[in-house]
């Protein structure tokens, strides 16, 4: 079965096919860093994780770009989202982008999210958006007016095609504050004139400004995966407008089509709630951390297809507390197992069921990567595996071995959440833990009949 990706442009399951056979190009919107990742990063981050490990666990070579934006992301009022953070601690901008970036990749890390080939930074790539942003007056895509520039979605007649949004359903002012200079209140910003109080500026044709929010996607994927790359990811709640501009301006510039392949993840709750600050209910991924193993926060992002919403609970995290420590005490058994297990091919008729399980994780992946039923496949195998090691009967060195390297592939490798590093021999620590985890589901059970 060849790989088939659900790509929201064209709004339909489609067969993927590289540009250039046997390379993907791949580029991941990636976070604002100006304050601590929350949980909702991690479903997004974790979700391409999956995507790039596959991919690359299928023979494929993946370019894989995830920027750090650092200037330009308004708010509503108009405010830079670094420079409101700054102003609120009395630090400097650049001193809030170290601080939080340096803390994203902490947690990314924790969270055996594999790092992106490429990190660049909006504010180390401002003369790029410079040229793109010059290339579109030059076309009669965009205007200059009183120091800033915008595009004007009136010369693009495709505007909205990936959001499904015509210009006159659009509300004026989103994402930024309707200001007199423009056209047409659904023009965006390429870019901002710098007011005198506004601390991070550059030099540009237009005076001293800024650049827009999404320009530095575009110019960030110019240089790294050309014009046409092959897929595009983010999280849902960007495709209006952050996405639908980045296309706009990218195919209007480059006179190419952008990304071939749209993927976008769905939104996460916090107890059936829309995470938010003003609401005090914002979990961020080290107080997640906290409370639970990394390969169970995963195995709970993936307990969902990646497009689809999902609630954080502690009735959802303890089911997947559950559901990992099912397969991770399976692995470690078998890992244990393989101290002193006689060479042979004893216990060989599990052999066949090996295979099956890869096909069915296979064919879960190549479908639009859907992790609940690779997960399946797994834990269909987990059954079988705990009935031979427990049926007394003997079982070679060798079937071990293959039962071992298929938990480490698909669970491991893939998935990120059968651990690489346990043990073999099932060290006390290890014991410990899991037995550490059973005792908080538990607690948790009794908090929560106690209320």
């Amino acid at each position: 079965m060849a790989l088939r990706i659900f790509n929201v442009l064209g709004r339909e399951k489609q067969e993927f096919v590289p540009l250039v056979p046997g390379k993907v190009t791949m580029y991941v919107c990636g976070p604002t860093v100006y304050d601590h990742a929350h949980i909702g990063h991690a479903k997004t981050y974790v979700a391409f994780d999956v995507i790039v490990r596959y991919l690359r666990y299928s023979g494929l070579d993946v370019l894989y770009v995830q920027n750090l934006t650092d200037v330009g992301h308004l708010l509503d009022s108009g405010e830079d989202r670094i420079l409101r953070k700054a102003a609120q601690t009395q630090a400097k901008p650049m001193q809030i982008v170290e601080t939080y970036a340096r803390s994203y990749f902490e947690d990314m890390d924790a969270l055996g999210v594999t790092r992106p080939d490429i990190s660049p930074r909006a504010s180390g790539h401002v003369p790029e958006q410079i040229r793109m942003i010059e290339t579109l007056i030059a076309k009669g895509h965009a205007y200059e007016a009183d120091g800033s520039v915008y595009f004007d979605v009136t010369s693009a007649p495709e505007y909205g095609k990936l959001s499904n949004r015509r210009i006159d359903q659009q509300e004026a002012g989103a994402r930024e504050a309707v200001r007199g200079e423009k056209r047409s209140p659904e023009d965006f910003a390429l870019w901002k004139k710098a007011d005198p109080e506004h601390i991070l500026r550059w030099d540009s044709p237009w005076g001293e400004g800024f650049p827009g929010w999404h320009i530095e996607c575009s110019a960030m994927a110019l240089k790294y995966l050309g014009p046409t790359f092959d897929i595009h990811g983010g999280g849902i709640d960007n495709i209006f407008p952050h996405n639908e501009s980045e296309i706009v301006q990218s195919e209007c510039a480059n006179d190419a089509d952008f990304a071939r392949y749209w993927m976008l993840v769905g939104s996460l709750t916090l107890d059936s709630i829309k995470m938010s600050k003003s609401l005090g209910n914002v979990l961020s991924v080290k107080d997640a951390l906290r409370q639970y193993r990394p390969e169970v926060i995963r195995m709970f992002m993936q307990s969902v297809h990646y497009s689809n919403p999902i609630d954080y609970s502690g009735d959802a995290m303890a089911a997947a507390a559950r559901g990992w420590e099912r397969l991770y005490n399976a692995s470690r058994l078998v890992r244990r197992a393989m101290n002193g297990a006689p060479e042979g091919d004893a216990g060989s008729s599990i052999l066949p069921r090996l295979e099956q399980t890869r096909a069915d994780f296979k064919a879960a992946m190549d479908d639009d990567f859907t992790t609940p039923l690779a997960i399946a496949a797994l834990q269909e195998l987990t059954r079988e595996v705990n009935t031979l090691l427990n049926s007394g009967q003997t079982v070679g060195r060798p079937v071990l071995e293959t039962i071992d390297t298929l938990y480490r592939e698909l669970g491991g490798d893939v998935l990120g959440i059968i651990p690489a590093g346990e043990a073999a021999d099932g060290s006390a620590s290890a014991e410990r833990e899991a037995g550490l985890i059973r005792l908080l589901i538990d607690l948790r059970a009794q908090a929560r009949q106690a209320r």
